[in-house]
This record gives structure tokens, sequence and C-alpha cells, in this order.
């Protein structure tokens, strides 16, 4: 006889279930756990960035269901041999929460998205889940069940990403008699507008630093010009009112700080740029993009005929405009102040005793120069000293250099340390000074530095801004190669593989960025694609025991033993951690008891 189960409603199998007589907690649990099913996918847990997300989903039978009672599943994650854990949550069957079946009209189903922070600590590690039946009232009762494993974690093939950190070395200065020179000082200001911004990258700081250091000034020069988008193109005299806006300020400064100048003794020279393609030009070919992307740009503004307004307009039709508009137009919204200076003269025999007193406060800071304090850091190999001396020099002077060099000695102590609280802790403070440094002195290799100090404390959020400063300002081709290549190791890290993608399109093909790029592909499923970019990495630097060991992964997902067999193998020969590494690595998890994995790591 055919079944009238599929005639029923859900509503009223809810019902009919709702006012079941006798139907106790104990009972419910056990007619919940009776057809239950449990999975996760990914099946094994692994990082995505700095997280670890999958979702659960839950089966279980209809027919448990009772009014002012719920089943659910305690879910957390172990680690640390069953010491340490995550709470993550319950998965309760409660109205709302669940849906019926499509095939099974009998099942319940549930599915939640979980997450928790990655560490490497928590390799391996454990999710397991609490069966539970409670009363749906305050303080009711609650029946438990035995707890089990739903997955195995966590597989932290994301991380393996390749950064080779270019070293940063101390500023050299040379003292010399004749301390005259030009000082320049770049400022930016926001899409058609002419007022002075007195943040991020402005200048403002130091150039009411130079104005209050009184050095003899003889001559200042002003210019300013516009970007050629039509918020700043539009009011054709934008270019004029930034001159004035920053001579005024100058004006009023020395007016106000300075002692040794007079503004009627100084003379003012001012140009406005309006409507220059070859400036924007110039940003173009300084630029991260492709030489045929830089062609293109040139041909349309040298060769296309139209106005400033239509040339632009024709700008946006390129598949790249986003670049142009995120990295070039906002630069081409300065202004630049040059000031010709002068300084008295001192000899070199005194620099080092007075440097000394001005330390421990015998002296007052103007009894040196600022090149001369610095100068006099060169002259002690204690890290300790010279950071006593950039301090001082950063806290009497405020010059970009100061803090640029008190930066690197904090990153040499960083290196230095075991501690890793302590190391991020003199990353952290190195950061903060190269950001004063970068304020004072905005240039893609200054944001760049910034970047790579966030970026070893762990500080990804404020590496990734910087990253972008640096870009923005743009530069030599090779330090914006390098700005990028490390915006996409830092991308994969926090999980951002398209974003990582396009920053690897700007830069060239180093070992690091094909590298970078196959572990995306890896990531991605992209099986084939990876192995052979991982081939192409072994070109660039043959015998790379990374480059095998991630070849033994891929092998590994397309469940090709003998081929993970080989590029293991070849790993652990180059380097035993990587064998160390296998054997805690939930990649070869179906291998680990096999007669090649076993042999590989002999």
């Amino acid at each position: 006889m055919r079944s009238l189960s599929h005639l029923i409603s859900p509503t009223l199998l809810l019902v009919v279930a709702g006012t079941l007589p006798g139907c106790t907690l104990p009972k419910m649990l056990k007619v919940a756990q009776s057809g239950q099913q449990v999975s996760v996918q990914p099946s094994v847990l692994e990082s995505n960035g700095e997280n670890v997300l999958f979702e659960v989903t839950a089966r279980v039978p209809a027919k448990h269901l009772k009014k002012g009672a719920a089943y659910g599943l305690n879910l957390r994650y172990v680690y640390d041999n069953g010491l340490r854990e995550d709470t993550l949550g319950r998965l309760s069957f409660v109205s709302g929460e669940y849906v019926y079946d499509e095939e099974k009209k009998d099942q319940l189903v549930l599915k939640k998205q979980l997450s928790f922070p990655y560490t490497p600590a928590k390799s391996p590690g454990e999710l397991l889940a609490l069966p539970e039946a409670r009363e749906l009232k305050a303080k009711g009762k609650r029946v438990k069940g035995k707890e089990f494993r739903v997955a195995r974690g966590i597989v932290s093939t994301g991380q393996l990403v390749v950064r080779q950190d270019t070293a940063i070395t101390l500023l050299v200065d040379n003292v010399d008699n004749n301390m005259s020179g030009t000082r320049v000082l770049p400022f930016f200001f926001d899409a058609g507008k002419a007022e002075i911004r007195n943040y991020l990258g402005t200048n403002v700081a130091a150039l009411e630093d130079f104005i209050e250091a009184n050095q003899r000034t003889e001559k200042v020069m002003i210019v300013a010009g516009h970007s050629p988008d039509s918020l700043d193109a539009h009011d054709r005299r934008l270019a004029d009112k930034r001159v004035l806006a920053l001579q005024k300020y100058y004006k009023n400064r020395v007016d106000t700080d300075s002692y040794l100048n007079r503004v009627r003794d100084i003379d003012f020279e001012t140009e406005a740029y309006h409507r220059r393609w070859d400036l924007f030009l110039n940003k173009v070919q300084q630029s991260a993009l492709k030489p045929a992307q830089v062609d293109s740009v040139l041909l349309l503004i040298n060769d296309t005929p139209g106005t400033y307004a239509q040339k632009e307009k024709s700008l946006h039709k390129l598949s790249y405009f986003d670049y142009l508009e995120q990295y070039i137009y906002p630069v081409m919204r300065f202004g630049t102040v040059a000031v010709q200076y002068s300084a008295p003269k001192r000899y070199d025999s005194e620099i080092y005793l007075l440097s000394k007193k001005i330390v421990e406060k015998q002296l007052e800071a103007d009894a040196l120069t600022p090149e001369e304090l610095r100068y006099s850091a060169t002259l002690t190999p204690l890290l300790a000293e010279k950071q006593r001396i950039y301090e001082t020099s950063a806290a009497t002077t405020g010059r970009w250099e100061a803090y640029h060099n008190l930066a690197v000695v904090l990153l040499l102590r960083s290196e230095k340390e075991v501690s890793d609280k302590v190391r991020r802790a003199y990353l952290r403070r190195s950061a903060v000074n190269f950001t004063l440094a970068a304020h004072r002195n905005p240039t893609a290799n200054m944001f760049y530095r910034v970047a790579t100090a966030y970026h070893r404390a762990g500080d990804k959020l404020e590496a990734l801004q910087n990253y972008d400063y640096a870009i923005k300002l743009g530069g030599p081709r090779p330090v914006l190669d390098k700005v990028f290549a490390d915006k996409a190791a830092l991308e994969i890290e926090v999980g951002q593989l398209d974003d990582a993608l396009g920053s690897l399109s700007y830069s060239s093909k180093s070992y690091q960025n094909t590298m970078n790029r196959a572990l995306i592909y890896l990531l991605k499923g992209n099986y084939e694609g990876a192995t052979s970019i991982y081939q192409e990495a072994l070109i660039l630097k043959p015998n790379d025991p990374l480059a095998y060991y991630c070849l033994a992964v891929v092998a590994a997902r397309q469940q090709d033993e003998t081929q993970m067999g080989q590029n293991l193998r070849r790993a652990v020969q180059l380097d035993r951690k990587f064998a160390s590494r296998a054997v805690e690595d939930l990649e070869f998890a179906e291998y680990a008891k096999g007669k090649v994995f076993l042999e590989v790591l002999r």
C-alpha cells in the first residue's frame, strides 16, 4: 500500500510532533540522534587569511520536534592536546532556523556558517559537537548526549606565502661645514578644493618645524596644479587658489613662529600649472602600469584630437582607468613649497662630545645642527645608544631623517629579540616612526617602509593602507614592483585572493610573485595551473624545497600518490624541516600511514 506520508504538510507534522504525549527530553535526544547526519564543508578545516571559515550542515528526523523544547549541537574547536578551545556557538533546531529537506520531507536541515581566528598553534585540532535537548523556558532542564568529532583542522596551505624582505638601512648623514641647501615639501589637496589639509601625507608639520627651526631663508618657490578629473578641472583658477593658499599659510607662519626671518626679506616666486598633460604623463610613466598601457595613454593624450575635457573622458574608457583614478589623479592635486636656506658652519671635532651632552640634557639641542646630531649616532656601535640619539634628534628637530633612522634602529633591535611580544612591540614602534618620517617626506619608498614594518608586526590592515599610499605616490619602477609584490603577499595572507591577483598583474615576474601566483591557483582549485607555475618558480630558483613541497600538496589534492611522494621526497632531501611539517600537515592525512609517505620521511 502506498504511504500517505507525502500528503502530510510540514506544518501539520510540526503540530503533531509538538503534541506528542509523554515525549521527554531524553526521548527527544534519542530520536534526534537516531537519524542524525552532520557534515562540514570543507571536510578538513583550512585557514582563509586570518580566519578559519566553514559551513556546518546538520540533518535530524522531524519527528523529534516537541513544543517548548529544542534539540541542538554545541560546537567547539579543541587544540593544543585538548588543553585549549574556542567556543563556536550552537546549531539549534528551533522555528526559523531549520528547513525541511526537499527530498526527504521527514528530515530537518540546518546550515550555519561559522568562523574562528587562525593561529599556527591551533593546528592540529578537532571540531567537536555536543548534542543537547533543552527546555526553551528560562532555567529549563537540559539533557546532553555524547560529544563527537565533526572535522579535523587546520590545513594551513594558505599560509605558504613567499615574502622576501628588503633590507632597510640607515640614512647616511655627511656633515659638511657648508650647511646651505634647498628644502622641498610636497602637499596634496582634496578633489576640487584649495584648503590645506592637516593630516596624512600633507607635510604641514614638516613645514612648521622648518620655519620654527629659524634657518636663514632666502627664497621660497611655490607651485601647484590640478588633476584632469571634472571636480578639479572645472575651476580654471583652482591651481592659482592652491598656490595662494600655500603662500598665505607660509607667510602667516613666518610672522608668528620665526624670529630670524621676516616676510618682506624673503623672495617669493609662484607658478600655477593649468591643464598640464605633461605632468600627468610623467606620473603615468612612473607608475606600475604595463609598458603597453603606458603607450596607449601617451597615444590617447598626444595624438588623439579633442579638448582637454574630451581627452579626460576618453581615459574613462580604458580598462585600467581605475588605476589612473586611484593612483594617479590624487597626486595631480598637488602643491610644492621649495625653500632656499643657509645655516651656520660647525667643525667636526665638536660633534661627538656635544651630542653626548645633548642626549644627557646637559646642553640644549640647538648646540648641534640636525645633521650633526644624527651624524653623531654613527660614531657608536651600540644600538641602544643610537636609539637614544635618534630619539633626541626626532624630539628636538622633528626631521624626517631622524624619525627614519630611529625606525631602522628599532627594526634592528626587533631582529635580536627572542620574545614575540617584545619583537612586535619594537616593530610597531618602528612603524610609527616610519609613519612620522613619511608624513614629512611622502614618497613611495617611505610609505613602503611603513607598510613593511606593520606587515612584519602582523598589523595587516595598517600595512595594506600604507602599501596603497606608496602606490598612489608613484615612483621608480623597482620600488613599485616591490610594493605591489608585498601587497599581493599580504592580500593572500588575509584571504583576498582576487585582489592579490590584481596586484601581481602590476608587478614583475620574480620568484616571490611566481610562488604566490601558484599558491593562489592552488587555493582556488586550479591544480594544473598551480603545477605549471610552481615549475616556473623552480626555473627561477632551482632546488627550492618550498616549491617541491607545494607541488607535493598539489599532487595530494589530485590524489596522485606517486607525484606526491616524488615531490615530497625532493623537498625533504633539500630541507629536513619539511619532514616534520609533512607529518603534521593534514594535506597528507590520507597518505600518512601509506608505504610511499613513510619511505619519504625515513
